[in-house]
């Protein structure tokens, strides 16, 4: 599908959604309890989620969706074909498991970061859904200093939380507010030696409201929607990543 034939398709679609004027104006915020130090971050933003290497990438997913998920309303998920072909494509129980109503959802492939730049922006601007996050993969002259600065005036235009994943690319300069590095982490083990829940290494590297840099182990907690510290200090087992940011190999 041409980017062009991508953009009629997204704005026919966000069309059908309620737009997000009920929501006021001003700064809007959320906190990630599991920094413990109630930081709180504009919901009106572009936040930058980066996969510590190639294969966290499922895991870098994982915790932008959680980003995303801090606002409530519809989602719109915008995937460069490159990134599904690489980590694998969404997957139905999968994302239900991480706590995401499929009804609220909307999915956007798209074939370059040029494309996913131009749906993201629109979808932003739209003011139609509550939060747009973008998945992209490896290095593109599309993304510029420039190109982040409109997704950063989208996202305060359409008051709508903008979340960009990266994976198998180095942080460059940008506009978001904050940057993260994130890493797959090893759960606590629940009764019966069953996996406990989905767990990440996650570190802030900038906040351009001030906020110190650091690093934490959190767990996804699907019925808060929410980060939180981990439960357990004991037996460690491995959390697959993969599954628990709703997806599979394609």
């Amino acid at each position: 599908m041409s980017p062009s034939a991508t953009l009629s398709d997204l704005r026919a679609r966000l069309s059908l959604q309620s737009p997000a004027s009920h929501r006021p104006y001003g700064a809007r915020l959320f906190d990630i309890p599991a920094t413990g130090r109630g930081a709180a971050f504009s919901a009106d933003a572009l936040h930058e989620v980066y996969a510590a290497s190639t294969r966290h990438g499922p895991a870098a997913e994982g915790f932008g969706l959680g980003l995303a998920l801090q606002v409530p309303g519809t989602l719109v998920w915008i995937h460069e074909d490159k990134g599904r072909h690489e980590v694998g494509t969404l997957y139905g129980s999968g994302l239900r498991e991480w706590g995401v109503g499929t009804d609220n959802l909307l999915v956007v492939r798209v074939s370059s970061t040029a494309a996913l730049l131009a749906a993201g922006e629109e979808a932003l601007r739209s003011e139609a859904p509550a939060a747009v996050l973008m998945s992209g993969w490896g290095q593109s002259k599309a993304f510029t200093l420039t190109a982040s600065r409109r997704l950063a005036m989208a996202a305060a235009a359409g008051r709508t939380m903008a979340v960009f994943v990266r994976t198998g690319v180095q942080p460059q300069p940008s506009a978001a507010e904050t940057r993260w590095s994130v890493q797959a982490a090893r759960s606590g083990v629940l009764e019966a030696g069953a996996p406990g829940r989905p767990a990440l290494k996650v570190s802030l590297l900038r906040s351009r409201a001030g906020l110190v840099s650091g690093e934490w182990i959190m767990e996804w907690d699907r019925d808060a929607r929410s980060f939180v510290e981990p439960k357990t200090s004991g037996d460690l087992v491995s959390v697959s990543a993969h599954r628990s940011a709703g997806s599979r190999a394609a």
